[in-house]
């Protein structure tokens, strides 16, 4: 009985139909995402970025320190974090931020901001812009001090943190990642409180409600920045 000859098997296809499976699941399968921190951050300020200055006078920084075991160290005192909120209130307004405004004289330069003092400095700049439209020191101080004005004419005068006053944020490489952001929620907690009660004056939104592409609502976002400014130095953690 003669042998049946067996039929090969074309297997030219099965290339292209791995290659087709191949994009298909490429395609259609969802890849894991990875998920940050759910926690709604500040807006970007252009002053933001804070450089502690090399000598600068004890009283006018807010030290906070957090060691490995999450210890927390403020103003050379352990405390605990529900209390850090209300110590850096302290330090944004003692000795008062407007007139007759009672305030804990412990910390804390401050200088008045004088609205005849910012008029003139806005004419000043105005004059030089005048001499040299591209002279961008007469352009940065004509925006820095129209934002000033713009506070005192929002919330009346006020008495501002000298530019060397700042809150010193330092940890440890240990501290655990829990920990820190708890203390940078409870130090941005309290500087949103004031600044919506400042916002409060002329709006009915809160601060981080305000809109800064629209005009007037950017230009409330700038005046009250002038008065509670984000001002945090983080420095390189411990080894």
């Amino acid at each position: 009985m003669a042998k049946r000859e067996l039929t090969e098997i074309n297997a030219g296809s099965m290339a292209d139909i791995a290659f087709l499976l191949l994009i298909f699941f490429l395609v259609t399968t969802t890849m894991a995402q990875d998920f940050g921190i759910m926690r709604q951050l500040p807006p970007m300020q252009e002053d933001d970025v804070i450089e502690e200055p090399e000598t600068v006078k004890e009283k006018n920084v807010f030290r906070v320190l957090v060691n490995s075991n999450d210890q927390l160290l403020v103003e050379s005192e352990f405390i605990q974090i529900d209390q850090l909120k209300d110590k850096t209130l302290e330090f944004l307004t003692n000795k008062g931020v407007f007139k007759d405004e009672p305030g804990v004289d412990t910390h804390t330069e401050r200088e008045w901001v004088r609205k005849s003092d910012i008029v003139q400095k806005i004419a000043n700049a105005k004059g030089y812009l005048a001499k040299d439209q591209e002279d961008q020191n007469a352009k940065n101080n004509l925006k820095k001090y129209s934002a000033k004005l713009d506070a005192i004419n929002f919330f009346g005068e006020y008495k501002a943190l000298i530019p060397a006053a700042l809150i010193s944020l330092k940890n440890d490489n240990g501290t655990s990642y829990d920990m820190y952001i708890q203390i940078q929620n409870e130090l941005t907690s309290a500087l949103n409180e004031l600044r919506d009660e400042l916002v409060s004056k002329v709006s009915r939104k809160t601060y981080l409600e305000l809109d800064k592409l629209n005009p007037e609502e950017r230009r409330i976002i700038m005046a009250v920045r002038q008065i509670y400014p984000q001002k945090v130095s983080e420095a390189e953690p411990n080894q």
